[in-house]
């Protein structure tokens, strides 16, 4: 007797394009499962305010932020001494004569650095020096 044929065995068929649309939800599930986060750079802690909300037409002129840390001064996300600020602001009150200066300290700052921002924006020749504030703070009675 004779169990072994001579017969080709077949070997099995994977089907590829079921396999792709598995990956595909798979991929589709897990980005819309994951939450992305935009982490700030700089942590800081705004002083409180008894003022309202911001005024009508304020984004007509957008301000530059100066974000002063306990030891160091940005325009945006570049660091900056004393020095650079100045000659950065200088260059742009002799484009737009309309230049506003926001400043944006944590609580914890020396406030040193914001009387030197300040001094250069005042040098620089600014049309307003603004201050970033916790909005909607009640006042203490």
């Amino acid at each position: 007797m004779r169990f072994v044929s001579n017969r080709r065995r077949h070997q099995p068929a994977i089907i590829i394009v079921s396999l792709i649309d598995i990956m595909i939800v798979l991929l589709l599930f897990l980005m819309v499962t994951t939450s992305f986060r935009d982490l700030p750079a700089l942590k800081l802690k705004l002083p409180d305010s008894k003022a309202g909300a911001p005024r009508p037409g304020v984004s007509e002129n957008p301000p530059v932020i100066v974000t002063v840390t306990t030891n160091a001064i940005y325009i945006g996300r570049r660091l900056v001494t004393p020095e650079q600020l100045q000659t950065e602001l200088k260059a742009r009150t002799a484009t737009n004569r309309q230049v506003v200066v926001a400043i944006r300290a944590d609580t914890q700052t020396p406030y040193g650095y914001v009387i030197k921002v300040t001094e250069a924006a005042t040098t620089a020749q600014v049309k307003e020096i603004k201050s970033f504030v916790q909005s909607g703070v009640k006042p203490v009675e």
